[in-house]
């Protein structure tokens, strides 16, 4: 199949994953709007941290999905149909075996540390105990989706992604409205509520899945050899995986430990903000990789590295146009979408996309590592080197340091991380590492400065309004927009855009 049907397919799937964003981030804003003043700050907080506890012990599942959808990928790109349908029923069954292992576990330690360390008031630590429960059924529920979400991923069917979204969204906001007029413990029936839905989504990407993949039938297949494959890749993506929760689930615990639910609430409503930006980046990064990865196992390089240099440079400067406003106006935005938002919630939300715009630079390195497969060395150096955040938040808050000292170190820690990564991926696969620096690293960070300049002294000109929150929304993007085509792309880059952009003209109002 040709360059040329790639990127058509790759831009067909972009647009249909941006519809399921608009939609899903849309109601999850007012959703979380409403979950805030109906549960209140306290509570909000309470749900946020223990879920983060059951979060914690999502570090295996996450680090089986990715090589799930690894190898199914890969091997749709041979073609290999009976490998495939082995492959798919192997990873029906390592879930399996992982929901058992990691509910015995939460249902032990994690038990104990919801009980025992974490700083709930315990007139709510009842409550608590039901939403860990309900969380504990909720991603047992999650975990069996993944296979079928792989596969949906594998063969590039965004529309499933998109149309399922909708039920979703809907649910979503149809519990918001019932919790906001519900006669019993709120905190306890959002929990409930929040797994009823898990269960319906599970079902969707089962069905969905089965109609339309004929691998996607689960037959009793146990092949040991390919059984030790999958879980020694996952076991090396487990260590990456297993550092970057800590950093981020594992720093909102020793928060609550050291400052308190208050803060967890603010955590947690930097996390939606955040969401809600990255869904913009995931849905371009989640059509782009599959195409990486076929690339790179049908022998394509030049082809394959030529998508991750865009795919890099693409998904930080659209992070970064939607971000720009946010991060100027974030008192003003927080304010008229939450109208109390918490104490701290402000840095927070800042501090958590600068610190997403650090990962996001790396994603489509960590792509083509993973097609190529020998994940060993990479995953123990940036192990090493990603886990620095935990113990470095745990200690500034034992040397009193303030809550935003840990978004600091954690944006610092992966910074650095950018440049590791790319000369790990350079080692392992080959890719030139010059023009990564010259046309993703380079260009981005011009543009960053250079269109934050005229939006930053249009806001210091004027007072804090709805009216100045308009004119720095308006003049950011159209800052970020010119400086991203004209700094942060080449001149083969403007002409196909030109080019596209006057087709797409012609073929609609001509």
């Amino acid at each position: 199949m040709g360059t040329a049907s790639n990127t058509s397919r790759i831009a067909k799937n972009i647009l249909l994953l941006y519809f399921r964003m608009l939609l899903t981030m849309g109601v999850t804003l007012y959703t979380s709007r409403v979950i805030l003043n109906a549960l209140g700050v306290e509570d909000y907080g309470i749900y946020n941290v223990v879920g983060g506890v059951v979060a914690m012990f999502g570090i295996l599942s996450g680090s089986l999905s990715s090589a799930i959808s690894r190898f199914i990928t890969f091997e749709l790109g041979k073609g290999d149909l009976e490998k495939l349908k082995r492959i798919f029923c192997t990873s029906v069954n390592i879930q399996v075996i992982l929901i058992a292992i990691i509910t015995i576990l939460m249902e032990t330690i994690g038990i104990w540390f919801l009980n025992n360390k974490m700083v709930i008031p315990e007139e709510r630590l009842a409550a608590a105990n039901w939403v860990f429960q309900f969380s504990v059924v909720t991603f047992a529920l999650n975990l069996l989706s993944v296979p079928y979400n792989a596969v949906i991923i594998a063969h590039e069917k965004m529309s499933a992604f998109a149309y399922i979204s909708i039920v979703d969204v809907t649910l979503k906001l149809i519990v918001a409205f019932i919790i906001a007029y519900n006669p019993f413990d709120k905190l306890v029936y959002y929990g409930l509520l929040i797994m009823i839905v898990g269960l319906i989504n599970r079902m969707m990407y089962a069905i969905y899945s089965k109609k339309h993949f004929e691998e996607a039938t689960y037959r009793m297949i146990f092949d040991k050899g390919l059984m030790k494959e999958m879980f020694g890749f996952a076991g090396w993506n487990f260590m990456a995986n297993g550092a970057y929760m800590l950093n981020t689930q594992g720093v909102n615990m020793i928060m609550n430990i050291f400052f308190g639910v208050v803060f967890n609430a603010a955590r947690g409503i930097a996390e939606q903000v955040n969401n809600a930006v990255q869904s913009f980046v995931n849905s371009f990064t989640t059509a782009l990789n599959p195409q990486i990865t076929k690339s790179f196992a049908g022998g394509d390089k030049e082809y394959a590295f030529d998508l991750v240099y865009k795919g890099a440079k693409y998904a930080f400067l659209l992070m970064f146009v939607l971000s720009l406003p946010i991060l100027l106006e974030t008192d003003i935005i927080l304010t008229l979408w939450l109208k109390q938002p918490p104490e701290n919630a402000v840095p927070f939300v800042r501090w958590t996309i600068l610190g997403a715009m650090t990962t996001t630079i790396g994603s489509s390195l960590l792509t083509l590592v993973m097609a190529h497969g020998d994940i060993k060395k990479y995953q123990i150096v940036i192990t090493l080197f990603g886990f620095l955040p935990f113990p470095l938040s745990w200690l500034a808050f034992k040397l009193q340091f303030e809550a935003i000292s840990a978004y600091v170190i954690f944006f610092a820690v992966y910074y650095g991380l950018i440049y590791v990564r790319l000369y790990l991926v350079h080692n392992i696969t080959g890719i030139p590492w010059k023009p990564y620096i010259k046309e993703v690293i380079l260009r981005t960070h011009i543009v960053s400065v250079v269109s934050f300049i005229i939006p930053y002294f249009a806001m210091q000109a004027l007072t804090p309004s709805v009216l100045r929150l308009l004119i720095t929304c308006t003049v950011s993007i159209l800052s970020s927009c010119s400086c991203a085509i004209y700094i942060g792309m080449s001149k083969s880059e403007r002409v196909a855009l030109k080019a596209k952009a006057t087709k797409f003209i012609h073929s609609k109002f001509h």
